[in-house]
């Protein structure tokens, strides 16, 4: 017995030997880090989509001479659709965050109506089209999905009216001209690369956006007499804020991904 375990220790301190010598004569390798999908998000696009809106607008009437409030304070509004157009530069850095500027334009039919209760006077008040410049920081959820905030300025035209006698529902022989509205917006959305959906689409991209866009600034908007185009003695103060949602198809020109990375 004794013989047998000194020619098994014998054995094992032998294959010991040369399983550390082989060892040491390998050189020395580090494991391959896991591959990792790696997207440019800096450049160019343009994009295209639809979206609906509403506005409420804070109004009372008032005399044009002076500026005394002929009511009290009502709340009006509308609704509707509208098409939208734009384009962007975007800047990745970190890794992980997007910087960029855009530019787009609504064109479409928000309406609602305007009213006067001192004269008993009824009009349709729809925001025609609307444009706006900013800039928006997001994160990447994930490397082809980008999550943002965005920021700027916004302008907005909006309709005339043919002023309706409350009671009736006939023309007043008064109207409203159109006019023009400026102030700020704030929003945000999901951008993301239509490969998440299984589609070999690379470049292209869908967005979904929120915005709220704030007139600050009262607009009066002046009756007038039909015909001769004089102002009457009082007119309406209108102060609306409007609220969008849209979808968006977006093409990025020099969108390159997924690059397989190493870190």
């Amino acid at each position: 017995m004794k013989k047998l375990v000194l020619a098994l220790t014998a054995v094992a301190a032998f294959t010991g030997s040369a399983s550390a010598a082989d060892l040491a004569a390998r050189p020395y390798t580090k494991a391959p880090a896991p591959a990792v999908a790696v997207y440019n998000w800096t450049g160019f696009y343009i994009f295209g989509g639809v979206g609906g809106g509403i506005w409420d607008a804070n109004t009372f009437t008032r005399l044009t001479a002076t500026g005394l409030p002929l009511s009290i304070g009502q709340r009006q509004g509308g609704d509707g659709w509208f098409g939208t157009v734009g384009a962007g530069y975007d800047w990745q850095f970190n890794q992980s965050w997007v910087f960029g500027i855009f530019g787009d334009g609504q064109f479409g039919s928000l309406k609602g109506t305007i009213q006067d209760p001192v004269f008993f006077l009824s009009g349709s008040e729809k925001m025609q089209d609307a444009w706006a410049a900013g800039a928006r920081l997001g994160y990447l959820v994930a490397p082809n999905v980008l999550s943002y905030v965005n920021g700027g300025y916004s302008g907005s035209h909006w309709s005339g009216t043919t002023m309706l006698n409350t009671f009736s529902g006939f023309p007043a022989g008064i109207h409203t001209n159109s006019f023009n509205l400026n102030g700020v917006f704030v929003g945000g959305g999901v951008e993301n690369n239509l490969n998440i959906f299984g589609i070999n689409a690379p470049g292209w991209f869908m967005k979904t956006e929120y915005r709220a866009a704030y007139y600050t600034n009262n607009k009066n908007i002046h009756e007038l007499f039909d015909g001769t185009n004089i102002s009457t003695t009082h007119d309406i103060a209108f102060r609306p804020w409007v609220q969008t949602i849209s979808t968006s198809l977006v093409y990025r020109f020099n969108w390159t991904g997924p690059v397989v990375s190493h870190y």
